[in-house]
Formats: C-alpha cells, structure tokens, sequence
C-alpha cells in the first residue's frame, strides 16, 4: 500500500486528491489544507473544498496557519507516508518536511518547466499569449519550482482561453499523470530528470497589474485582459468612473488614424462587442462592469451610455 500525504486548498486540488481516495493501492493518511476563510459579501466562514473532500472520506486534515511547527513535523511523520503530495497548497515546505516521505515529496505544477515557475501559471500563461501550457509532475526541493521532473503532459491553449476554463482543464490533466506515475516512482523504474531550458517566472497577481494602457497592441490587451477575468480583472476609466473589463477578444484591423489610444469608435453589429482604439489594432470588449453595477454585455453598456467617442483612461490609482 502506498501512503500519501496530501496538500492542497482549492476546488482545482480536488480531482487529484479523489483520485488517489479511489485508487485501491493507495492510502491518503492525512490532508493538508489552509484554514477555513471568511468569503463572499456576508464574509460567512467557507471551508476549503479539499477539506471538505477529505472529511467526506474520513480522512485526517490539518489546517495550520504555518506549516513549520514542531508539532506538524511531528503528526506528518507519525504517518511514516511514502509520498507528499501537493497542488495548490499555497504554502512552502522547508527542507525537513520534504524529507518525511521515504520516496518523494511530489508536486503538481501547471506549467511546462523550467518556464513559469511560481505562484500563477496558469494565469500568466494566458496574460504572456503562449499557445500551449502543461502540467509537470515533479520532486520537490528548497528551490521555488525548481526540483528535478518525472513526466510532462501538455494541452494546447485557445484564443478564447481564460484562467476558470484552463483551471479545468489542468486538474484533470494533475489527476491522470499522477496517477499513471505514482506506482513506477514507488518501484523505482520512474526516475526524475534535472529541468532543462531558460526559466521563466508567474509572480502572484496584483490589482496594480490590471490597469489597462490602451497605447499597446490589442492581441496583449485581450491577453492581459482573459488571463486576469478570474481576478482581479483588467480595468480602465470611463468618464472617471473605473469599468472592469471582463471578456475581450483581438480584432485584426487598424483603427482611424485620427483615433487616440482608448478611443471608443463604436458597438460591432456582427460580435455586438465594444470596439476600442488600441496603438496597433482594436480590443473588442464583450462584457465589462462599472464600478458599484452590475455586469453588462457590450451592448447594452452601449445603448445605456452612447459611448461612442469616449477615450477609455489608465486608471492610475492603483499603480
């Protein structure tokens, strides 16, 4: 029987976690989770979906505010468990907690290693226009996504890619290589290989990132604006109220010469979207939201307000 300890948090950790609960040679002795967190607009206290899978399968969880205390040390290693392993965990394991398995602390990255280590690959995957992403399953070590790796599966990446149809996607892809790995890394006939190639990095995301400036190229916009429509959203200033914007798309074509970068030319009657004004092509904007409202689609932002003409501003405040 091979014993794991799993660490992870979000709602994207639980197929890879329910996945080893329904393999027959696997025990999953503990979970490892983050604390219960208020959310939402009554800031009720939500339970983080691993957890809330794990108790389902009576399965013992933890959920320490830091992982590095003698007495987590203690409890992880009274599991003796052959195999961490971790998917959006959220936390860093010092040196001494990756050396309680007695075979491997594995992790799930979402990305095609050594490109986009860090906290959100998915996300700047999508935000930099790459055409293909991945997961890698790989041994941790001290270093930030930087361990030696057993297998790669990658998936392509649309032009209508966002980060919750990505997210999707990757958790099933974490799910399948872990579990069509893990018994040859246990026997030993699965080795891990160095990473190879010039390293790229995904810093977590900040409200500051999301500030649109429109004297750019509309093929990065659309980029920056779906990799950021999970949060905390591209934005820009209508009239001095902040719009976010939620979901654009590229169109190949030039904008009138005597239109500034922001420039609202117009409502397009085949895509029924916002046409704006970019220094090389055009951001079409499906759905936005101004500040306080609710969300509108582009057309009836355009009937409500006749913004044809409007220069969208870079709303500085938060840069």
């Amino acid at each position: 029987m091979i014993k794991v300890v799993f660490m992870g948090s979000p709602q994207y950790s639980v197929p890879t976690l329910e996945a080893l609960i329904a393999a027959p040679d696997i025990e999953v002795c503990a979970v490892v989770t983050q604390p219960d967190k208020p959310a939402g607009r009554g800031r009720q206290i939500v339970e983080p979906p691993v957890k809330i899978c794990a108790k389902a399968h009576n399965i013992d969880v933890y959920q320490p505010p830091k992982l590095k205390t003698p007495e987590m040390f203690e409890a992880l290693t009274s599991y003796a468990p052959h195999f961490f392993v971790t998917i959006a965990y959220g936390k860093i394991l010092r040196q001494s907690f990756l050396d309680i398995p007695s075979i491997a602390p594995l992790n799930l990255h979402a990305s095609i290693l050594p490109e986009l280590r860090g906290a959100a690959p998915v996300q700047w995957a999508i935000m930099r226009g790459a055409t293909e992403t991945g997961v890698c399953l790989m041994k941790m070590d001290a270093g930030m996504d930087t361990g030696p790796v057993y297998a790669v599966r990658k998936t392509p990446i649309s032009d209508r890619e966002t980060p919750e149809t990505l997210f999707e996607t990757l958790s099933q892809i974490s799910a399948q290589i872990l579990i069509d790995n893990i018994r040859d890394i246990a026997s030993g006939q699965l080795v891990a290989t160095p990473q190879v190639g010039e390293s790229t990095t995904a810093p977590m995301l900040s409200k500051e990132m999301g500030a649109i400036d429109f004297d750019t190229d509309a093929k990065s916009l659309d980029c920056l604006c779906r990799g950021m429509s999970q949060w905390p959203t591209a934005y820009a200033l209508f009239n001095g109220k902040r719009i976010a914007i939620h979901m654009t798309h590229a169109v190949d074509m030039q904008p009138p010469a005597n239109a500034a970068p922001g420039t609202i030319l117009g409502l397009d009657p085949s895509t029924k979207s916002l046409l704006v004004a970019c220094k090389t092509g055009v951001l079409a904007i499906e759905v936005l939201q101004i500040q306080g409202k609710s969300k509108l689609n582009a057309e009836s932002f355009f009937n409500g307000y006749r913004p044809t003409g409007v220069v969208l501003q870079r709303d500085i405040a938060e840069s």
